[in-house]
């Protein structure tokens, strides 16, 4: 091959790269740092709850303010303030205002903190068999089976009944206890196993072993339900009506894990989107006096179809930035917060699912994201016929590629499954209704939506990085 045919054909075709053979030894050093503070991160947010009281306490540290302090203060808006807003203890919104005025658009990262799990229904504890059970109702998109023969940890808040918030957290420590949900023994599983993988274990089959010694007198017929309620209610002051008001989730009591006699990947529960969610908190809290207002946006209720008062559906972010404008333009009217909405630029940190060697039929590989190729951008998600997708223009691509080219950041493209295979959706509509330019953008993931996920530590590094490129540049 002659040198100028060479320097043609690399210029006009081109193949994603592999990330871990773009960067220095020092910069290697630096992600696996990073990877490190990411798993801590991952183990100690195992709820959208927990998420958000360990992004605050670090936001705070890195100088970030209540809002609610600025409005009480009537706090005139100068660019450089660095500024929070809780949700409800389920979402926030973090952000930096810019140089230029707020209703001149914003760069937006928007993530999710809710992760499948099983919560616990409002009056749970059963008891079958000589064993206690608490009864649980699946959250998002699970395989059922997965949550079988696993150890789980119970975490969530309870209130009594003179109004004190119990923190709940059993599973995690060595020496706690942990739950369990059985499966069937094979030697008895001839019907099960004829049955359609999805029915192997129903929702109502999902319930949680808890207890199994009894304790009170012969008058009491549920011994060991008695014996658990006894210790709930001598730890924590719990009584059995307080499930009623309690949330409380049932997660895998797993830690995060490397992976990889080369430690190039990690194992979690909660990739999806907790590592989007960590990249795009990492990015913010390296900016500084930004041109344009950097906000990051971390929702709850995306995998349930982001309703409720603390999910992308309801009024939280744009109530956020109501008020940051009323405080920044004393003749506030609500045509300033549709120009800002209107006029930003948005990345939907989101998750994609990563081609899998041992499941290589169910994505076109041309058009599938890889572990170690880098950030994933996402035109479009949806499913079959793009149903219920944001479909990104191309002006907008164009601009995001730019800013990742130019700041040496490795990106590759991805799409949820063959065409007719299945397909799912992400917060991306709910910040292109607004009329921002959005586009999804995160790490790509093998055992989506399992209890243990997998992800490589350079895919979110350089999550990471085209974040911090884009809030700084678009």
């Amino acid at each position: 091959m002659s040198k100028e045919f060479k320097e043609n054909y690399d210029k006009i075709t081109h193949k994603f790269e592999n990330s871990w053979e773009t960067i220095s030894n020092d910069e290697e050093t630096i992600l696996y740092r990073f990877a490190d503070e990411y798993k801590v991160f991952l183990d100690n947010g195992k709820t959208e709850r927990e998420c958000v009281d360990v992004i605050l306490r670090i936001a705070k540290l890195n100088g970030f303010r209540d809002l609610k302090e600025c409005i009480a203060n009537d706090e005139e808006v100068k660019p450089g303030m660095k500024i929070y807003g809780n949700n409800k203890g389920k979402s926030a919104v973090i952000l930096i205002v810019g140089e230029d005025n707020i209703q001149d658009g914003m760069n937006i990262i928007g993530t999710h903190l809710d992760s499948p799990r099983l919560d616990i229904k409002p009056f749970p504890l059963y008891e079958d068999g000589g064993l206690a059970l608490l009864k649980t109702h699946y959250y998002g998109w699970v395989k059922k089976y997965q949550w079988a023969s696993i150890p789980i940890a119970l975490h969530g808040v309870v209130f009594k009944k003179n109004g004190e918030k119990v923190n709940l957290v059993i599973g995690e420590n060595e020496n706690d206890p942990v739950f369990f949900i059985s499966d069937l023994l094979p030697h008895l599983a001839k019907n099960q196993m004829v049955k359609k993988l999805s029915e192997g274990i129903t929702g109502e089959g999902l319930n949680i072993i808890v207890g199994s010694i009894p304790l009170g007198d012969k008058d009491i017929d549920t011994k060991v339900k008695f014996h658990i309620m006894k210790i709930l209610n001598n730890k924590y002051g719990i009584e059995e009506d307080d499930f009623a008001v309690a949330e409380i989730q049932a997660v895998p009591a797993t830690k995060a894990r490397d992976v990889g006699l080369d430690r190039g990947l990690v194992a979690g529960y909660g990739h999806d989107d907790r590592a989007c969610s960590f990249a795009a908190l990492r990015a913010i809290l390296e900016v500084d006096k930004p041109k344009r207002t950097c906000a990051v946006v971390f929702a709850d209720k995306e995998e349930v179809g982001s309703n409720g008062n603390t999910g992308m559906e309801s009024k939280f972010f744009e109530n956020i930035i109501a008020e940051l404008i009323a405080l920044q333009n004393r003749n506030y009217n609500e045509i300033f917060l549709r120009r800002a909405l209107a006029r930003s630029k948005a990345l939907s940190g989101d998750v994609m699912a990563a081609f899998n060697p041992n499941f290589p039929d169910v994505l076109d590989k041309r058009n599938a994201a890889f572990l170690g190729k880098g950030v994933t951008l996402v035109k479009y998600t949806g499913s079959r016929g793009k149903l219920n997708c944001n479909d990104a223009n191309s002006e907008f691509i164009m601009n995001v590629r730019n800013i990742f080219n130019e700041n040496n950041i490795t990106w590759q493209i991805g799409e949820l499954g063959k065409v007719d295979q299945g397909g799912a959706g992400t917060i991306a509509y709910a910040l292109a209704n607004y009329g921002a330019e959005v586009i999804d953008c995160g790490v790509p993931v093998i055992n989506m939506h399992a209890p243990y996920e997998l992800i490589s530590k350079i895919d979110l590094y350089m999550t990471f990085k085209g974040y911090k490129a884009f809030l700084k540049d678009a």
